[in-house]
């Protein structure tokens, strides 16, 4: 009898020790969910897709920027973001996340030479669209931190494989990339902009 209330004891001793493991298995397993919704979500949606590339295809054209457009950019789309969370409205959201699109791919069309702080203010103003979306679309009970690192993290993600391939283009002295890419993403653009 003795042995069974031991084995039982210890049994007992050990579950409980195993239920705070187990919850904060759970919580991580949810804080990971809330970071990969987060990351996945500028993948998920091809104007998102084409829009973040496109940045850092326009950085690429504009040959050093790619840090500047892409920092304005994340942050612009953080401040998005949080309006979007917050339920403060910004009118015609879709238009605009499709017209980034189609202007930033005119922008590798026929801008050779765009500015720096030109380039920023432009994706910055077109950022707060995207980020709003983002922010919106959140699922409840979701670490918004998490979240939004994962969305912001991503984002950065497609900016950096743009800016590499315009770059490797570049370096093949492939003076054909930005009118090709430019003008496939502005007319993705255009089709997202009738609702195509």
């Amino acid at each position: 009898m003795i042995p069974s209330r031991k084995k039982l004891m210890a049994g007992l001793a050990l579950s409980a020790a195993a239920l705070p493991a187990l919850a904060h298995t759970g919580h991580e397993a949810h804080q990971m969910s809330a970071l990969l919704s987060g990351f996945a979500h500028p993948f998920t949606g091809v104007d998102h897709l084409l829009a973040m590339l496109a940045v850092g295809f326009v950085a690429a054209q504009m040959k050093q920027a790619v840090v500047k457009l892409s920092l304005s950019f994340v942050g612009l789309m953080l401040l998005g973001g949080l309006l979007g969370l917050s339920g403060v409205g910004l009118p015609h959201v879709e238009t605009g996340i499709a017209l980034s699109v189609l202007v930033l791919g005119g922008v590798l069309l026929f801008a050779r030479h765009l500015p720096t702080p030109a380039g920023m203010a432009l994706v910055g103003f077109f950022a707060v669209f995207h980020g709003h979306a983002h922010g919106s679309e959140m699922a409840a009970g979701m670490s918004v931190a998490l979240y939004f690192a994962g969305f912001a993290v991503g984002t950065l993600a497609l900016h950096l494989a743009g800016f590499a391939c315009g770059h490797l283009l570049q370096s093949k002295a492939a003076s054909w990339w930005p009118g090709m890419i430019g003008a496939g993403t502005a007319g993705a653009g255009a089709m997202l902009l009738m609702g195509g």
